[in-house]
């Protein structure tokens, strides 16, 4: 339903923290016992954050711990989430809010965490992809700086990890990249990181 987002009795619309290493009963897996609602009555322990409609790929900031999550609009407003490390129990505000716009549902406990950066589908886009922090050295303008991008134009962002709430910068035309249809990022073990795109994979280099 619109509002399970706001339930925290399902699962729906939210992001997950287990223990796969560890089980317990009638699990195959554990739920830590810091988690923000173990000891709520009626919550799913499992949960750590909600509040989301379609979260499109999210990550943990290598560099600070950090959680951001690309989450994608219904039909007007693309959003990016963000928490610092340790945050757990945040409320991300679907299906009452669209990004900052007003969507008409009921907000469980009265306030919530606002996006970072949002974007409206003007100009053909249509659906977020969230990305990572950068923290290669293959591309030292992007250092330490969240990269996403949009489904449809192919456009891309970058905001400041340092400082989240700084206006989005566009580096389309900087890279010289622009690359429809990306349905997820990567990074390796050095921190350098790809997309992919209709059965390709492409590495961000400096030009």
């Amino acid at each position: 339903s619109p509002g399970a987002s706001q339930d925290l009795s399902t699962l729906h619309g939210t992001v997950l923290r287990i223990d796969v290493n560890g089980t317990q009963s009638g699990l195959q897996y554990r739920i830590p016992a810091d988690n923000p609602f173990v000891s709520t009555a009626g919550a799913r322990g499992e949960i750590w954050a909600y509040g989301l409609r379609n979260p499109w790929r999210f990550s943990v900031d290598r560099g600070t711990g950090a959680l951001w999550i690309g989450d994608v609009g219904q039909n007007r407003s693309e959003e990016i989430d963000y928490v610092a490390a340790g945050s757990g129990g945040a409320n991300f505000g679907w299906n009452a809010f669209e990004g900052n716009l007003t969507n008409g549902g009921t907000l469980a406990g009265g306030s919530h965490i606002r996006p970072v950066a949002e974007y409206s589908h003007d100009g053909g886009n249509c659906s977020v992809t969230g990305g990572y922090v950068y923290r290669g050295n293959l591309v030292p303008g992007l250092a330490g700086r969240y990269v996403y991008t949009d489904y449809c134009t192919g456009k891309l962002w970058t905001l400041s990890a340092s400082s989240p709430g700084a206006a989005p910068v566009e580096i389309t035309e900087d890279l010289g990249l622009r690359v429809t249809f990306t349905s997820s990022f990567g990074e390796d073990n050095a921190g350098e990181l790809y997309l992919t795109s209709s059965g390709k994979v492409y590495r961000f280099i400096a030009k």
